[in-house]
């Protein structure tokens, strides 16, 4: 067998690929031994002599069962779990409906007047600080406190 190191050197650099990626058709290696311009190789890659394998890549068979079994609830006891209680759950999820409401209830109430622009400053940063609990008592506060202007 002849040494075709050299036409796969050249092959890889005309593929733009690793030389361990360049297949050579064992049933044209005389053919492919003759080739010693780039010119040849281009030639021999159209005709299919020459080609470069696909790369491989990391199979995500594995982690689609294993997905599978989780959503179904199986593999998460207490020897895969890193972290405490509070940090696997969805805390931010609950802050961010919270907050959210509370923001919608401030703006409307600003907005129909029941809220000056000071005092809707003060509670909005008073919200954000986590001072209520929900839009309830952010409510309660803001009677008790007789910020709130009734219509009459």
């Amino acid at each position: 067998m002849t040494d075709l190191s050299n036409q796969k050197r050249i092959a890889a650099a005309v593929m733009d690929c690793g030389v361990n990626r360049v297949w050579l058709d064992p049933e044209a290696a005389e053919d492919i031994a003759v080739a010693i311009t780039r010119a040849d190789i281009r030639e021999l890659i159209e005709a299919g002599s020459i080609k470069a394998v696909q790369v491989k890549g990391v199979s995500r068979g594995r982690a689609r069962v294993r997905d599978a079994k989780r959503k179904y609830g199986h593999r998460k006891g207490h020897g895969k779990r890193k972290g405490k209680k509070g940090a696997r759950n969805p805390r931010k999820e609950q802050w961010m409906k919270k907050i959210r409401a509370l923001r919608k209830e401030l703006k409307q109430m600003r907005e129909d007047g029941s809220l000056d622009r000071s005092t809707y400053c003060k509670v909005y940063r008073k919200a954000k600080g986590g001072e209520y609990r929900s839009v309830a008592h952010l409510k309660a506060h803001l009677e008790s406190e007789k910020l709130i202007k009734h219509e009459e």
